[in-house]
């Protein structure tokens, strides 16, 4: 089911200017489009007309073969396509002014599609109407053995007729975004071994159309053609279109006209061709065997033959080389060798991607100030990455640091030591907390402060300040959870004397009726619309007025006014979030109780205690280390193609996800893993892993890589 269609620009070749959009389905003929376009641009029934596309700034191709549809045509979307009316004295408008880079064909091109046409077979519509070849190339050469294909009636080399054209020096025309394809035809076309087996011919008689791997020998025949075309010394440059099309109709990741990997798209073609040219018809059934602690030549050898047998092509000749991978449980005695044939090194860069985050840390120690801190960490590593770095520079144990992102004065992700890095955004506020994991009797409990609007008990409350990450013992009692309370809150809490009796408000002024601060904030309240906080409003509207000129002393003489509260604040269990209670904490001082890690604390603080015990500005000081003034800009790093190839041959432990099953263990196993380079090719293609992906991004490593252009010696990295 095709669910859009493909829009083309539709032109009449006289106006140029005026286009028309129409949308296609790709099923649809050339000739459905030239009958739409006759009625769209009302040319009479008689009139002979043509098609032609235009795919790049100067280039137009013409579209001959009217029964092909747009699939096979490779029309894409948004492509131009111009109806050229033929003139009376039966002569065509764009042959007349042709010119060297105006739909040129100078190219034998056979571009391969089911059915496949013989090679060197003549184009009727070439006989009968003649090719429109520009004024400088001839019409004989141009035009004696070509035959159209998929609506072309040319093919690669599309206005590079010159004469001063040199064999292989001839560039590739771009197709959209496709520089990824003619980098890895220029660098195959200039691979002596390659141009050798494609401009000779040799190609023909090893074409396997057989093959249910291959591609029918249509990968081969068109990529065969572009050499043979590049390497004529006909052309400046040519279109590789038809080629483009043959790896589209097999590998439709390709069939588009944008940007793709290059690795990717050479992988493809070195087994296509090798498939395609496949000199083996019948592949035999051929079993692996483990190595059972024969030489490894000899299993080396046994490999090489078996490949042999199901695989014989000149790509093989040329490209294919064989690793060694050894494998070696942790458990068990078992050594598994393999050799397996390869056609490219996947090299591995040696490059630390590191970030820096900036983060507060809290010390274990009450009396130190938070010390704000930028930390060098691995980009793709862990939490517990970030605090080896952070224990490092502030030489405090790795371990017992958490992270955690506070956010309006809540914990807004408390993370473990495994969460990723990633996780971790420029604009989060990192509290890195130094926690006592030494007892084993003690558990890390969140905490918050929490502040009464009002004196009432039943008033709401505000979290104010940084929350805690308090290592608390997980059995005491109600008096001495205060006391650890009050101990890690020293630098900016001090304790009341014993005969201060804070909780009484202040002697009332006898000329206004305002005595403390609580009444105050009760008088504000009111009058700035947010009365219904108060339960006094909600009980009796009658009074809301009385309110802000009477204090709330009537509703606190009863608890307060005898004794007073013994603490300055309350506890109590609540949500992650700090704005719903779940139970209180008993005040009874040798009551007992039990936390968990689970648990969030508040600590309800009474106003008259917070405004005259706790230091606002000593609980917001905080200091610098050396690291947060320095430097940012890392240097610049430069690497050797050495090292990536060290890197690759050495020694690795797999990961959970990839363990190894064991066939003595009968399990999977994080097995240790080494590959070896046994024997190399002619032609060594190295590919550099340049992306790195994990479940947000994807990273691409942009490090200089040096190489040696001439004289690579591979000869340590061979174990042969």
């Amino acid at each position: 089911v095709e669910v859009y269609y493909i829009e083309f620009q539709l032109a009449e070749n006289s106006n140029l200017e005026e286009t028309k959009k129409k949308k296609f389905s790709k099923s649809d003929t050339l000739e459905h489009i030239q009958n739409v376009m006759r009625e769209e641009f009302n040319i009479a029934t008689e009139a002979d007309t043509r098609l032609w596309n235009k795919y790049t700034s100067n280039t137009y191709e013409q579209l001959a073969r009217l029964d092909n549809t747009v699939q096979d045509a490779g029309l894409f979307s948004g492509q131009l396509i111009i109806i050229e009316i033929k003139n009376e004295d039966g002569t065509w408008p764009r042959q007349a002014r042709s010119t060297g880079t105006l739909g040129t064909n100078g190219s034998t091109s056979p571009i391969p599609a089911p059915p496949p046409q013989p090679l060197g077979t003549s184009s009727s519509f070439d006989k009968k109407e003649g090719s429109p070849v520009g004024t400088g190339a001839s019409t004989s050469t141009a035009s004696s053995s070509r035959y159209n294909f998929s609506g072309t009636s040319a093919t690669y080399g599309d206005g590079g007729v010159s004469d001063k054209a040199q064999p292989g020096i001839c560039g590739l025309s771009n197709l959209g975004n496709t520089c990824f394809m003619n980098s890895i035809i220029q660098g195959l076309s200039n691979t002596p071994e390659i141009i050798e087996y494609f401009d000779n011919d040799n190609y023909l008689e090893d074409i396997n159309e057989d093959n249910p791997l291959g591609m029918k020998g249509e990968i081969a025949k068109s990529f065969g053609q572009l050499i043979k075309d590049m390497w004529s010394g006909k052309f400046t440059y040519v279109v590789p279109r038809a080629f483009k099309m043959a790896v589209g109709r097999f590998a439709p990741q390709f069939s588009g006209y944008q940007q793709q990997d290059s690795q990717e798209l050479l992988t493809f073609l070195l087994d296509g061709l090798h498939e395609d040219l496949n000199r083996v018809k019948h592949k035999p059934y051929v079993e692996m065997s483990d190595s059972d602690g024969k030489a490894d030549s000899d299993v080396a050898m046994e490999a090489w033959d078996n490949y042999k047998k199901r695989n014989d092509s000149v790509i093989l000749d040329i490209f294919h080389g064989l690793l060694k991978s050894t494998v070696v449980c942790p458990e068990c005695p078992k050594v598994s060798v393999t050799f397996d044939p390869t056609c490219y090194l996947s090299l591995p860069l040696p490059v630390k991607k590191e970030r820096q985050v900036e983060v507060f840390l809290v010390y274990l120690d009450p009396l130190k100030p938070p010390t704000q801190f930028k930390v060098t960490a691995p980009k793709n590593g862990s939490m517990g990455d970030l605090c080896i770095a952070l224990g490092k520079l502030a030489n405090v144990p790795g371990e017992s640091l958490v992270v955690t992102d506070v956010y309006n004065h809540r914990f807004h992700k408390i993370y473990t030591s495994d969460d990723q890095l990633s996780h971790i955004l420029d604009r989060d506020d990192i509290f890195v907390y130094e926690t006592d994991n030494t007892d084993s009797n003690n558990v890390t409990v969140p905490v918050y402060l929490r502040e009464k609007k009002n004196c009432s008990s039943y008033a709401p409350s505000n979290l104010f300040g940084q929350p805690l990450l308090c290592s608390l013992p997980q059995s005491c009692t109600s008096s001495q959870l205060y006391d650890h309370l009050l101990q890690r809150m020293a630098r900016y809490v001090s304790r009341p004397a014993e005969e201060d009796d804070w909780w009484k408000p202040p002697p009332k002024s006898p000329d206004s009726g305002q005595g403390d601060d609580c009444s105050m904030e009760q008088g504000e309240g009111s009058s700035g619309g947010s009365s219904e906080e108060s339960p006094t409003s909600e009980t009796e509207p009658g009074k809301a007025s009385t309110a802000a000129e009477t204090p709330d002393d009537d509703m606190l003489s009863e608890e307060e006014e005898v004794v007073g509260p013994l603490k300055m604040f309350s506890l109590h269990l609540v949500n992650s979030y700090g704005n719903a209670q779940i139970e209180p904490i008993s005040e009874q001082e040798e009551e007992a109780i039990t936390l968990n890690s689970k648990n969030y604390l508040s600590l309800d603080w009474h106003p008259r205690a917070k405004q005259k015990f706790f230091n606002e500005k000593a609980a917001e000081d905080f200091s610098q280390d050396d690291s947060w003034h320095g430097k940012t800009t890392p240097k610049k790093q430069v690497i050797k193609l050495s090292e990536c190839l060290k890197l690759y041959t050495s020694q690795e432990k797999l990961g959970a996800d990839d363990a190894w099953y064991c066939p003595n263990c009968q399990k999977h196993q994080q097995a240790t893993k080494k590959f070896d380079l046994w024997s190399l090719p002619e032609v060594l293609v190295i590919h550099l892993k340049r992306f790195s992906y994990n479940r947000y991004w994807r990273d691409k490593i942009d490090t200089l890589i040096e190489f040696p252009v001439n004289n690579l010696d591979m000869t340590q990295y061979v174990i042969n």
